[in-house]
């Protein structure tokens, strides 16, 4: 039976990406989409390795940045396993891409083409976001924070410029990115580091009860109330108060903490009295405020005076590289003897996605220390997913 679309019957050629780094594959992909070609990406070596194994590929674009294998072994395993697989290898240095075979492919030469205007020795977007992902300039870690990959260096280098200010800071990321730790950087680096770090979970607290945990009450406010007492807000008097999980605050409450950060006042509940107070504010959320704009749970002008300063954290999945040195101050925070990860454990961890991030990889390498017992090196059998 003959086909009455051959363009769409044809098999597509397949094109893998394998970078740690979410924005390196994230520019690599969109530049050389075409309906032509099937686009698919690997974040390791290991799972580049997978990924040939389980499709064809006629062509893979290569950042010798990987997290688990060196870029020369990896070329020669795939080249052994996959003799017709062309390599297109990023150059981080000059930006430039370099083929692993002598003669190129027709389909090599049209993706260089795509990625630059001049062949092979301008990749356009791509050399700029290598040099970003290169860049030299590091800061140093935060304190209680590891990664030297260049989505770290961004965080770090944001909260350290904002940490001097009396600025608001707004620090947005999934659950597990270590927002909390964050916080606490910008405090201790802050000249407010002798005073008080006073945090709130608007998640964890009734919305009965939020708003004298924030803003105190008088004896008898209320029912209960048999004493008065201080809000956190008043005791962060000095210092800093961090609002975690601050997409999960009341509307009711929404307007009277929009009137403490542009007046510098509040009362206690029960009181007429009115008490300045001078706290820097932080905030967290794990959600997208924008979307709760958009729905009207979020009011629009507390939002934009919280994101004076937004800071984004990135998953892990987007910083792979960092993955390994992760993983060991967890093996040495557990472990009261010398252990270490074997290349295969290795390999099995960066092919995960990670869906609850650092503090996923906390709890997995924990569980990886209790099941390898006295062995001085973990396994693959020993990661539990």
């Amino acid at each position: 039976m003959s086909c009455a679309t051959p363009s769409i019957c044809e098999p597509r050629i397949g094109i893998l990406v394998a970078s740690p780094s979410g924005e390196l594959r994230r520019s690599l992909l969109s530049r050389v989409r075409s309906e032509h070609w099937q686009l698919a990406e690997a974040v390791s070596g290991a799972h580049a390795l997978e990924q040939l194994e389980s499709a064809e590929f006629e062509l893979l674009l290569l950042d010798p940045a990987l997290p688990d294998l060196d870029a020369a072994e990896f070329q020669e395993l795939a080249q052994a396993q996959f003799p017709h697989l062309q390599i297109l290898l990023l150059d981080r240095q000059s930006g430039k891409l370099q083929t692993s075979s002598a003669a190129p492919s027709v389909l090599s030469g049209q993706v260089v083409e795509l990625l630059g205007d001049h062949g092979e020795s301008s990749p356009g977007l791509i050399a700029e976001t290598a040099a970003r992902e290169d860049e030299k300039e590091s800061c140093t870690a935060l304190p209680g924070m590891i990664g030297e990959s260049a989505a770290m260096q961004r965080v770090y280098r944001m909260a350290q410029l904002v940490s001097r200010r009396e600025t608001t800071v707004l620090i947005s990321g999934q659950s597990g990115t270590g927002k909390d730790l964050v916080a606490q950087a910008i405090h201790m680096l802050s000249p407010r580091r002798a005073n008080p770090f006073v945090v709130i979970n608007c998640a964890a607290i009734p919305e009965a009860l939020l708003e004298a945990e924030l803003f105190g009450y008088t004896k008898g406010a209320f029912t209960g109330a048999v004493q008065s007492r201080v809000g956190r807000i008043h005791s962060a008097h000095g210092g800093t108060l961090f609002l975690d999980e601050i997409g999960e605050l009341p509307l009711s409450l929404q307007s009277k903490l929009l009137r403490f950060l542009e007046q510098g006042e509040l009362q206690r509940l029960g009181s007429s009295d009115v008490f300045r107070v001078d706290v820097r504010v932080l905030a967290a959320t794990n959600v997208q405020l924008s979307k709760l704009l958009a729905e009207q749970k979020f009011r629009e002008d507390l939002y934009y005076r919280l994101a004076v300063f937004p800071i984004e954290l990135p998953l892990l999945r987007d910083h792979l590289e960092d993955l390994p040195a992760l993983a060991s101050s967890f093996l040495s925070r557990f472990c009261t003897h010398k252990i270490s990860l074997s290349a295969g454990a290795t390999a099995t961890l960066v092919q995960h996605t990670w869906p609850g991030n650092v503090r996923e990889l906390r709890n997995v390498i924990e569980r990886a220390t209790i099941m390898a017992g006295d062995d001085h090196q973990i396994l693959p059998h020993h990661i539990l997913l």
